[in-house]
């Protein structure tokens, strides 16, 4: 009995990215309801990019039901929101776990969350229209949604940095915008136009993560020239001791700080001040997750570049 129960927690660590990483609220709630979705739909043949488009239709139903003035109807959509989530987690779990993993589905589960948030900034902008709030609403939506896209953007980028360092390239989903381009260039639009565009898409979406932090990119050309092979563990152990601290703060960004308060500020049927929330309180995060980053990288650019602290011989 004792040996199942291992087997089963071991399996459901193995199904996880990281402790480093993960949110504690993922751990204890969504990464166990994700591991038992996941492991139904192994036995069932479902795919991960299935259930990250299922996942798609209940965010987005969720987002709709947050238009009425009906907490009864607002609580339930509160209830498809974290089922979404929950398969939002079952679906890289059902990657890892099936070995079943590509870029187009990491591709597609960064869109879903896009299309679930999208959904609940227009119920949101429509909801306070019926309330008499002018036109104008539609600023402070969109303006919060722009904001929406950068804090999710640099957060899942500095996890999958940290997983770089930590795991190597096998444990991490790390792109770069210079080996996209190559790929994209061997695509044709006439037989390959759905993958192209979506390509397309994401090379903007990786370059807009660059542009963002021009000291990691220095950084990262130069372990890789240097480290070629495997990164020296003195060099991942002082990485991962800087760089923790910052893994909070892109939970922070990330769905479960910002829903908290949507769903309270839906009890209280204030949702005006969702869109304050992203824009006053998040927007700030974003920006001192970005300089603290550029902090860390600068730290080791220096010690690599100029005092060759992490040297081939270790």
């Amino acid at each position: 009995m004792n040996m199942i129960k291992k087997e089963q927690e071991s399996a459901f660590e193995q199904s996880l990215k990281s402790n480093d990483t993960e949110e504690r609220i993922d751990i204890w709630f969504y990464r166990p309801i994700g591991f038992r979705i996941a492991k139904v739909c192994a036995k069932l043949g479902v795919t991960p990019n299935a259930v990250t488009i299922i996942s798609i239709f209940f965010g987005v139903a969720a987002g709709i039901l947050f238009y009425y003035q009906d907490i009864r109807i607002n609580i339930i959509g509160m209830l498809l929101l974290m089922f979404a989530n929950s398969l939002d987690s079952a679906d890289g779990q059902l990657a890892r776990m099936t070995d079943n993993k590509s870029r187009f589905g990491r591709i597609l589960d960064g869109f879903a969350g896009d299309f679930w948030f999208a959904s609940i900034h227009i119920a949101l902008c429509l909801r306070l229209m019926d309330q008499g709030w002018s036109i104008w609403i539609w600023v402070p939506g969109i303006l919060a949604g722009i904001a929406h896209v950068f804090q999710s953007a640099m957060a899942d980028y500095y996890r999958n940095v940290h997983l770089y360092f930590i795991k190597g390239e096998s444990g991490s989903e790390l792109d770069n915008s210079k080996d996209l381009s190559i790929e994209f260039e061997k695509l044709s639009w006439t037989k390959d136009t759905f993958q192209k565009f979506v390509l397309h898409g994401y090379m903007g979406y990786t370059r807009m993560q660059e542009n963002l932090s021009p000291k990691l990119q220095k950084l990262l050309q130069l372990i890789k020239a240097k480290f070629p092979n495997m990164l020296p563990l003195e060099l991942i152990q002082d990485f991962r001791e800087m760089n923790k601290p910052l893994m909070k703060y892109t939970n922070i960004v990330q769905f479960n700080t910002r829903v908290i308060f949507l769903f309270l500020w839906l009890f209280m049927d204030q949702v005006w001040l969702y869109f304050v929330f992203d824009i006053l309180v998040l927007t700030p995060i974003l920006i001192y997750m970005v300089l603290r980053q550029e902090k860390v990288s600068n730290y080791f650019l220096y010690s690599i570049e100029l005092e060759d602290k992490y040297g081939q011989s270790r």
